[in-house]
């Protein structure tokens, strides 16, 4: 693993050919979850020092081609998790490990307790993310009301619920929310609608003509093959 530290990082801005997204498109919406308390355990997690996409610029020029594209048809790309610092991964581990599970964290694995998100492949200890090239994404209707936000004291119903009752996430209906453990949100699932199966293919077809490769337990999880190498560590800095 290479591991920056945070002088070096901030000395060089990013490290190796990372680049923020805002600078290779500041056209795609941003989310990025970790960064703060609406995710699934709660708090931001270590090493997001700021709610930035941060990629390999391969990657964030294939995103701007996938946006371009995009834009004709009235949709926007919209990013919840871009690189992940590896410590990130480790802080997942732990909270697997505590014993505790509020009914918040509860609303992401609805099916199964928080410690089995590994042994069932939600969650991996070692993410691609940290290498740059993967990412978790979405698409956002621009023609439509997308104006609702998340309130950290409503109890939502879970992420597999009817988007009417799950969390807002300002974007289109896939089925579930984003970073749902569960096998509706696997990528080819039948229990969704046909409209909801409409908008999963809109993105995977967005993405694959572009060279992305789709993760099947998780319709949000793309990553470019290629584009990636050694994983990370760095903290991501604000952008000046």
């Amino acid at each position: 693993m290479i591991v920056a530290s945070v002088s070096q990082v901030f000395a060089q801005g990013l490290p190796g050919d990372f680049a923020y997204l805002r600078d290779i498109d500041p056209t795609i919406i941003q989310d990025i979850r970790y960064a703060g308390s609406n995710n699934f355990m709660g708090r931001p997690l270590a090493g997001y020092g700021a709610a930035e996409c941060v990629v390999k610029r391969q990657v964030g020029l294939a995103l701007r081609a996938i946006q371009q594209e995009l834009a004709r048809q009235k949709l926007s790309l919209k990013m919840f998790d871009c690189y992940r610092p590896a410590r990130a991964s480790h802080d997942m581990v732990l909270w697997a490990q505590n014993g505790r599970e509020t009914p918040a964290e509860r609303r992401y694995n609805p099916g199964f307790g928080k410690q089995e998100l590994f042994r069932l492949g939600y969650i991996a200890e070692r993410s691609q993310h940290s290498n740059g090239a993967a990412l978790d994404l979405t698409l956002v209707d621009l023609a439509a009301d997308n104006s609702a936000a998340f309130d950290p004291a409503k109890a939502y119903a879970d992420c597999t619920a009817p988007v009417s009752a799950r969390a807002p996430e300002g974007s289109v209906d896939m089925g579930t929310g984003y970073d749902c453990s569960d096998t509706k949100a696997h990528t080819a699932a039948r229990s969704i609608t046909s409209a909801q199966r409409r908008w999963r293919d809109t993105l995977v077809n967005a993405m694959s003509k572009q060279g992305f490769v789709n993760y099947s337990k998780e319709w949000w999880h793309f990553s470019l093959p290629g584009a990636g190498g050694p994983a990370y560590d760095f903290p991501i800095p604000r952008r000046n």
